[in-house]
């Protein structure tokens, strides 16, 4: 916090020097890199598409590709920017050096905020992935599964203590299987704390009432007292969560902890952005969103990053990855110091008419609408109408709810009034039913959603529901399964 740019200045030096030896250091030598404008001359800003050669490489064996340590744990992405699954090499540097020192800080930041805690009198129930033997090659040693299933299977001993479910009920790979095994083996332990995903931690919160019979969580868990969250914003989550755990006293924390690194941690009480963590062996880069899509896009370093600007973030790791393009984007919201929220995915955004609209734009219009009406949702998703013979655009919306609005045409009115007011280009688009008209939105069963993300196995772990999409692939698969009931 106090000294952000020669925190970040060491952790670029480490890491250049670390990997000079690697294959991917002496292709762009590394040896005579003196500066970060050298290395940003020199090395490309590089895709998965464009990096994978080498991480193929390293699954099927070979060494000292990417980074000089042994890689043998590979972290699973859920592939909601592309339907292919990507595997994110995992050192033991990235997961002792990021992984864990994030863990530990986020533990240490929570208790300096909230001294009078007992969250360690008692259990943490961890809701992950799975993982399984690396198939790609028969003689290799390593090993896949989504990020938390990484991390869980390499905790040190003494942590399985002071954590639930089983380690072996943890990382089963059948979600629904796993998600009754974690309901019968929690209910009697004393649970203090959860981490997890809003979307699956729900499933589970809502099943371990069914099975008790309790009126709310409380009642199971009168101990519990932190929801620690990520991978998706939990402002559309936060009532549901209230009704389910209807405790004055409880706290909750956002992390952002991706297949590629720990990068943020919620540390204050009353915010909810994060601080950007600097010294995890992460050197961050970043794109201004109106050059993103350039061959060469330039990039700032953090001295150059200013508040309320969308950039996509790059990023140097002691995973290996080298100036790699994550597909998020974030905000600043200060640079003294350095605090982001998560804005949205470079991919996921509807642009089908200029109106530019981001997650951020979509989560805020919901969280209000949600407020106006007293509803709450479970999940959503939004594609564009296209425009046809003699009809205009518009964005089309398939809403779950588990508390249906008072008036769903109220809902729809403050969804697209919210979004005219804080994104200008979409209220330029809707003046006078220009060029987009007043959206459309289908309020689909509970259900639906889970439903379709088991259809496409996508239950569980770090896979979410694609919020927003540019194109109809996932909203007339949805509605095709609706109306196919």
């Amino acid at each position: 916090m106090k000294y952000p740019f020669d925190v970040q200045e060491e952790v670029f030096k480490k890491l250049i020097v670390t990997a000079q030896n690697t294959q991917w250091g002496r292709q762009y030598r590394y040896s005579d890199i003196k500066s970060i404008k050298d290395f940003q001359e020199r090395v490309p800003v590089s895709s998965y598409e464009q990096i994978f050669p080498y991480i193929d490489r390293t699954i099927k064996g070979e060494a000292n590709l990417l980074w000089p340590s042994e890689t043998k744990w590979f972290a699973k992405s859920s592939g909601t920017t592309n339907s292919r699954s990507k595997f994110i090499p995992v050192s033991f540097e990235a997961l002792n050096e990021c992984h864990y020192k994030g863990g530990k800080d986020m533990l240490s930041i929570f208790v300096n905020n909230n001294p009078e805690t007992k969250i360690f009198a008692g259990k943490s129930l961890a809701i992950g992935g799975s993982n399984q033997v690396n198939s790609f090659n028969d003689n290799s040693n390593s090993y896949y599964g989504d990020v938390s299933a990484v991390i869980m299977k390499n905790l040190p001993f003494w942590a399985q203590f002071i954590r639930t479910p089983s380690l072996e009920i943890a990382l089963m790979e059948n979600w629904e299987e796993k998600l009754e095994k974690i309901s019968s083996s929690t209910i009697n332990e004393n649970v203090t704390n959860i981490a997890g995903v809003p979307t699956w931690t729900l499933v589970l919160l809502k099943r371990i009432l069914e099975i008790t019979g309790k009126k709310n969580i409380q009642e199971v868990w009168p101990n519990l007292e932190l929801f620690v969250h990520g991978a998706v914003s939990f402002a559309p989550y936060k009532e549901e969560f209230k009704r389910l755990i209807p405790s004055g006293s409880m706290k909750y924390l956002e992390t952002y902890n991706a297949s590629e690194g720990f990068f943020g941690i919620q540390d204050t009480s009353d915010g909810d952005d994060m601080l950007l963590m600097l010294d995890y062996g992460i050197f961050y880069e970043f794109i201004p969103m109106e050059d993103f899509e350039s061959e060469n896009p330039k990039t700032l370093l953090l001295s150059e990053v200013e508040v309320g600007k969308n950039y996509a973030m790059v990023i140097s790791t002691n995973g290996g990855l080298w100036r790699y393009k994550i597909g998020d984007t974030v905000k600043f919201t200060s640079t003294n110091p350095f605090r982001i929220k998560i804005s949205g995915r470079t991919k996921h955004y509807i642009n089908a008419f200029g109106e530019e609209v981001i997650i951020e734009n979509a989560e805020a219009a919901i969280t209000k609408a949600c407020k106006e009406t007293g509803a709450i949702v479970v999940n959503f998703t939004a594609a564009p109408v296209y425009m046809s013979e003699g009809k205009r655009g518009g964005h089309e919306w398939i809403i779950e709810f588990s508390n249906t609005p008072d008036n769903l045409n109220y809902f729809i009115k403050v969804l697209d009034q919210t979004l005219r007011e804080i994104n200008s280009d979409y209220d330029a688009k809707r003046h006078k039913d220009l060029a987009l008209v007043a959206p459309i939105v289908h309020a689909v069963a509970e259900g639906t959603f889970y439903n379709w993300m088991k259809r496409r196995g996508k239950l569980g772990g770090q896979n979410k529901v694609p919020r927003l999409s540019n194109n109809r692939e996932y909203i007339d698969d949805i509605l095709g399964m609706v109306l196919a009931v």
